[in-house]
């Protein structure tokens, strides 16, 4: 029974942390979710501290990621029997970051002093990071974007990214446990060997003072400045959100009307060629309703068009029919071709057309999906595509493209890359005064996944001080503000025909011109705090990494 104790408080956060996500939304639970992992890990050694994390880790992931088995099933035609142990794999392989993260803590803890609301973070938040970049990226659900609709929390992405806010909820987490532990030393005194949660370490570690940032509980003294100073800059932050919402509500920046056409086009019947003249047919319909509306500019979503626009000229005529007679601009998703090695290959492309029906300019989508649009390690991975249908043979493209209204530019993400951030930055870096984005959720069907893509699109717009409008094909479709703030949206698997005023971009924000230089400190500072528990000398006493 003591043996197992401790997975109780390690699913409980588990449990918590996904939670704190869309559909659930219950955000506040994000301030103490992962409390019960950090008390477990007292006292534990550094093997032990990795199996509870990763079964934290698994258990979230688990439940936020569950609905990849809905695309590889209805729609990649996986038999169910090889999906769900691939879904499997996957949660497994991303719990993997959270054991990381509890192990490293309980290393540092062992043997050095670093208060956790430091080290914790800062492990945590270079953590995020490497999942931002490794085998691909996959920045989904960073605990960051569990903040979405507190906009007074998030307006300091500004500055740091995604990865502060996850860094400040990370900090809250860690100073509650540490208080827990410092009122239950000091009411009850330190615990018995054989308590489930907070047992002391087999043998105390000799710590050199240079490393000491706090008294040791030895001293029986309660360290409260570390706790004291993780909610002064939860203050700090709470502040400065307060003035950047003030200052953006009296501003009056110039702007920009978009519109967005939600088709509702059924995956399954999507490229059905006997399909192709009635989804134009629809779009031209819903296109229609926004004649009347002073739109500068019309979205149509992701791959809305289901043929190669460029090539099939009768049903390019239709679209720029449609483009001519409303005489507005439109962007919409298209695949388009090229011939490279001996071999056609598709870009994932967004054309935009001018209001009398001239294609201006075209964006390639850069960040590819592993396993929808390129299989990685195809020469290895071959067999992939015997499991999987409608994995294209995609190439990434290179450039970021800005289109140009009369009086602004402004680029588009296509689908998965709005949940890079660096990606997005660098569009409003080279000019954007807004940014679109277009994509087609219905691979996701009803799941929470479409909720989950929305809200990331917050976190870009505040990073960047940058407006967004969104086209999906089956939704969610709409219009987020400089501040994070949602003016619109849309519901699932309707059809519809929005319009809204954006405020354009004013400024160009820290992060928008130097990235995620928070994230990297906190890398830096992991390493440092590691570097320095690898130096000190036990002097003889027992440690051990099992």
């Amino acid at each position: 029974m003591k043996r197992s104790f401790p997975l109780i408080p390690a699913i409980l956060s588990g449990v918590l942390c996904a939670l704190v996500f869309p559909r659930h939304d219950l955000e506040s639970l994000a301030w103490f979710a992962l409390v019960p992992l950090l008390l477990s890990l007292e006292g534990r050694t550094v093997r032990s501290s990795f199996w509870l994390g990763w079964l934290t880790g698994t258990i979230a992931f688990l439940g936020t990621v569950h609905w990849v088995t809905v695309t590889m099933i209805r729609y990649g035609k996986m038999p169910v029997l090889a999906s769900y142990p691939i879904m499997l794999l996957f949660v497994v392989y991303l719990g993997l970051y959270v054991g990381v993260f509890a192990a490293l803590l309980a290393f540092l803890k062992r043997r050095t002093s670093f208060p956790d609301v430091l080290s914790a973070p800062a492990i945590w938040t270079s953590l995020e990071l490497l999942r931002t970049y490794a085998l691909s990226g996959f920045p989904w659900s960073l605990l960051g974007y569990s903040q979405y609709l507190s906009l007074p929390v998030i307006q300091m992405a500004d500055i740091t990214g995604v990865y502060g806010v996850s860094f400040l909820i990370v900090m809250v987490n860690a100073a509650l446990a540490q208080g827990t532990v410092e009122l239950r030393r000091k009411w009850f005194g330190r615990p018995p060997k054989d308590a489930p949660l907070l047992t002391p370490p087999p043998r105390p570690v000799v710590i050199p003072r240079r490393f000491s940032f706090h008294p040791s509980a030895a001293d029986g003294r309660v360290r409260w400045k570390p706790i004291l100073a993780a909610f002064l800059v939860v203050a700090l932050d709470l502040g400065y959100g307060a003035w950047r919402l003030a200052e953006d509500k009296a501003s009056n920046p110039p702007t920009v009307r978009v519109g967005v056409v939600q088709a509702n086009i059924p995956q399954d019947v999507k490229w059905d060629p006997r399909f192709r003249l009635q989804t134009i047919q629809r779009y031209e319909r819903l296109t229609r309703r926004l004649d009347t509306q002073s739109v500068d500019l019309i979205l149509w979503p992701e791959a809305a068009t289901p043929f190669l626009f460029e090539q099939d000229e009768a049903f390019q005529k239709e679209v720029v029919g449609v483009v001519r007679d409303g005489r507005i601009p439109l962007l919409f998703g298209s695949p388009a071709v090229t011939n490279a090695s001996d071999r056609i290959w598709m870009f994932n492309s967004a054309y935009f057309l001018s209001a009398d029906g001239r294609i201006l300019d075209r964006y390639d989508k850069m960040h590819l999906v592993p396993f929808g649009e390129y299989v990685p390690l195809s020469g290895i991975l071959s067999f992939v595509n015997k499991l999987v249908e409608g994995i294209g043979d995609f190439l990434p493209g290179e450039d970021y493209t800005l289109f140009q209204l009369p009086n602004e530019g402004f680029g588009t993400v296509i689908c998965y890359e709005v949940i890079f951030p660096d990606l997005v930055r660098r569009f409003v870096k080279e000019g954007a005064s807004f940014m679109t984005t277009i994509t087609n959720d219905a691979w996701f069907g009803t799941s929470a996944a479409p909720y989950q893509h929305f809200s990331m699109v917050v976190l870009r717009a505040v990073e960047n001080r940058v407006p967004f409008a969104r086209a999906a094909n089956t939704g969610i479709s709409g219009f987020i503000d400089r501040t994070g703030r949602i003016q619109k949206s849309t519901a699932l698997f309707v059809e519809a025909a929005a319009a809204d005023t954006l405020r354009l971009r004013t400024e160009t924000t820290f992060y928008t011109r130097y990235g995620d230089v928070f994230a990297y400190a906190c890398v830096i500072m992991t390493f440092l705090m590691i570097g320095a528990a690898i130096q000190i000398d036990p002097k003889g006493e027992e440690f051990s990494y099992a």
